[in-house]
Order: C-alpha cells, then structure tokens, then sequence
C-alpha cells in the first residue's frame, strides 16, 4: 500500500468513525497494515475496492474501527507524570480522602491497552505511597475497547522492552521472570479490575478520585465526540478530583468545571 493511498483512504473514511486525521499522522503505518491484511482476506485488490466494499456492506464499518483502535503502551509511560502524581497528586486525593473519612482511592484507566497504565498505578502505591497512608487502599478499573488487550492484561506478562521506563528496583519487586517473560506478582494485580468497554459508547456508572484518559480521546477522536468525552469524564469526577491526559493533548473547552493543576504533565483538577 503506497503512503499516499493510505492517507486519502484514511482522510476519507476517518470521519465517518467520527475520528480525526491528524491523530493518525504517525501511527498511520500501524492502520496501513491492519486493512493491508483486510484486504488479502476479501480478496480485494486495492483500497479502491474496499471503499466500494464499504459502501455496499456496512457492517464492514465496525471491522475498520476495530483496526483504527490503536494500542501503543509501557510501563511509567512519561515518567515526569508518574512522579507528579507520586509527588503531588495521590498525596493529595488520599490526604483529602482520609479528612473525609474514605479508605479507598478509586482510579480509572481509560484506553489501558494490556494494562501497564493501571498496574503502574498499583506499582506506584504499593512500592512508594501505601506505608504513608496504611489506612487508604488504591484500586484502579481500567478498560479497553480491544478485548484481546484485555486479555493480555488480565495475564499479567511482559516482554522487557515494556518494562525499560520502570526503575530496576520496582522491576525485582514487582515481576518474576518466566520463559513468557516478566509476569506481575499477585500483589499488586489484585487491585486492578479489568472490563471491555468502549467510551463511545457507555462508561462506568460510579465516580473517581483519579482518571487518565491519555493518548485515546484528545488524540484521536474528533472534536464533537472529545467534548462527549470529556463531560463523561468530568460528571465520574468528584470536586477536588483529578483528571490525567497526555502531555501533548489539550482539552477540546475550558468551560468544563476544570482547571490546571499542572498543564505540563496534562494533569487537571475537579474545581
């Protein structure tokens, strides 16, 4: 499939999944390969035909958007992040959360891909933050489109190259070695619930002290369907609440009842 090909295919049927061009610039190669294989599997020799395809068999839309469902993750991913909220963040939510009485922190990782955003949390709280505040419990719901990621996550194994952001002595606690790999110990799994949901669709019912919705939403989607997102998120956040996003992402409205409290690390606050 020749570049230029691919992205006026992509410029074409983008929208239709309200989903925006330019989210896909550098990861467009991961899409290309995808319906490449799509292709061969309908005997359809070129992106013309699938276009004509398209049109014909409907149902065929929702095959595409699973391909456009982009899953690119590891551990401690933007480590200044991490430290924010190991610094800043979490003390915060829990020293407030114990003023109110509460014993669990709630978190929601949203696009967790094979889960090493939530478990990263789970790292985080038990290897730095538990012995601080002994009385509060982390326990994070994370969720995916891809149930196959979903899968991957609940087993818990990693190749190291998803394990090099980590430092060493979080990787000696936390996983065992195997011939799969490096497997996560029960510790710090049982605190992760794992759930295939698309956010376009339905989200969770309860509120949380803490969501990151990173690189999925304010990347990919379009503008209507960020600003859908974003009101989701904001009514599961309580006041004083925190919300994550990725560092290059920007909020599609000010006016949505947040505010900074750290736009470097994309990281805003329920006010």
């Amino acid at each position: 499939m020749k570049d230029a090909e691919g992205v006026q295919f992509l410029q074409w049927c983008l929208p239709r999944l309200r989903l925006t061009w330019p989210g896909y610039r550098k990861v467009r190669r991961h899409v290309y390969k995808r319906i490449q294989r799509r292709l061969q599997s309908l005997g359809l020799p070129s992106l013309a035909d699938y276009r004509s395809y398209l049109e014909t068999y409907p149902e065929e839309w929702a095959i595409l958007d699973s391909y456009c469902w982009i899953s690119i993750s590891r551990f401690y991913r933007d480590q200044s992040v991490f430290l924010f909220l190991e610094q800043e963040v979490l003390p915060s939510l829990a020293q407030e959360a114990c003023a109110r009485g509460e014993h669990v922190l709630r978190c929601w990782s949203l696009g967790c891909a094979a889960g090493e955003e939530p478990y990263s949390l789970s790292l985080l709280w038990k290897l730095k933050l538990q012995t601080q505040f002994p009385a509060v419990r982390l326990v994070a719901l994370a969720t995916d489109i891809d149930d196959q990621a979903i899968a991957r996550a609940r087993r818990g194994c990693y190749p190291r190259s998803s394990l090099k952001d980590l430092p060493v002595s979080w990787r000696t606690e936390s996983f065992d070695q195997t011939a799969e790999g490096f497997r996560i110990k029960p510790d710090f799994c049982e605190s992760v619930n794992f759930l295939v949901q698309d956010i376009r669709k339905e989200a969770p019912e309860e509120t949380f002290h803490l969501i990151l919705c990173r690189y999925l939403a304010f990347t990919y989607f379009d503008e209507p369907l960020q600003s859908n997102t974003l009101r989701q998120l904001v009514k599961r956040m309580q006041i004083g609440t925190a919300l994550v996003v990725g560092k290059n992402e920007t909020l599609p409205s000010r006016e949505c009842g947040l505010i900074p409290w750290s736009e470097q690390e994309g990281v805003y606050r329920r006010a």
